[in-house]
């Protein structure tokens, strides 16, 4: 029976993960899911694309959502009090504008000296109301588009036998930045197909396939561009209709709940693949 073996939320986009037995699943994802994002001093959202050293931030943040700790090699780290009362300003998520609450210029002095260019960090607003498109609409909160994003073991299983035609060594699933990871499904990407999918007293809706970008060639653990791999091997059998290179699927929730490494994994509507 196919379960639940990795749970993993981002605090702050782009930044490192952090990993949970149990997580509580709200209409925007995993709590905490991408809350947090930082921004350049004119408001546009730094991502892994263009600022690989976010990988090196580890963020952590109490269940409350109160406090946010920061570390990163050979910098002090830092906690935060998060404010959620000072005044909005706009930020631009990926082309799109939304509304931010600025953490201070202590938060923004310590990413500036991480990331090496003029920084602040943002925080999502509570009446924050995106909706989020695909098949089934839902809302996130700083992720690029839908709630969650779920990749299999067998998916990545498939990837690695074919990086090994090339000589290339596995990847780790850290690579694809997934917030659920299934084990138990013996056919590679079967979460293209899963459109409804229930996980102890949750139920997850297909949203649509996620379509990879450079973020997939950074190396997590060192916050440098490691590519061509992925994205040249997966260019070779997941090319997606629309241009680029599917991998994993994105999902909107439709119950919220709670979520705990080892619970079952139930489809309860199967569909065709977009691929």
């Amino acid at each position: 029976m196919a379960s639940v073996v990795e749970l993993t939320y981002y605090p702050i986009k782009g930044c490192a993960g952090t990993s949970a037995g149990e997580a509580l699943l709200t209409p925007a994802g995993l709590a905490h899911d991408r809350t947090f994002m930082v921004v350049s001093e004119e408001g546009v959202g730094r991502t892994q694309r263009r600022d690989p050293r976010l990988a090196l931030i580890r963020p952590t943040v109490d269940a409350a959502g109160e406090r946010l700790t920061l570390h990163a090699p050979d910098t002090e780290p830092l906690d935060l009090h998060v404010d959620t009362a000072a005044a909005r300003r706009k930020v631009d998520l990926l082309g799109t504008v939304h509304q931010g609450i600025d953490q201070g210029d202590t938060a923004a002095g310590w990413f500036t000296e991480v990331l090496r260019a003029p920084s602040r960090l943002v925080r999502v607003p509570p009446e924050h109301d995106r909706v989020t498109d695909g098949r089934i609409p839902g809302t996130s909160a700083y992720a690029d588009s839908c709630a969650l994003h779920v990749v299999s073991r067998a998916t990545l299983g498939l990837l690695d036998r074919k990086l090994a035609e090339r000589d290339v060594p596995p990847l780790p699933m850290n690579r694809f930045r997934p917030n659920i990871v299934i084990d138990g499904w013996d056919e590679p990407h079967t979460e293209d197909r899963a459109h409804r999918i229930r996980i102890g007293d949750t139920e997850l809706g297909y949203a649509k396939l996620a379509v990879r970008c450079a973020v997939t060639m950074v190396d997590q653990g060192t916050g440098a561009k490691a590519g061509p791999e992925p994205l040249r091997t997966l260019a070779g059998y997941r090319r997606a209709t629309g241009g680029g290179v599917a991998y994993g699927t994105k999902y909107a929730v439709l119950r919220t709940g709670t979520l705990s490494v080892g619970d079952a994994v139930d489809v309860t509507s199967w569909g065709e693949s977009e691929l």
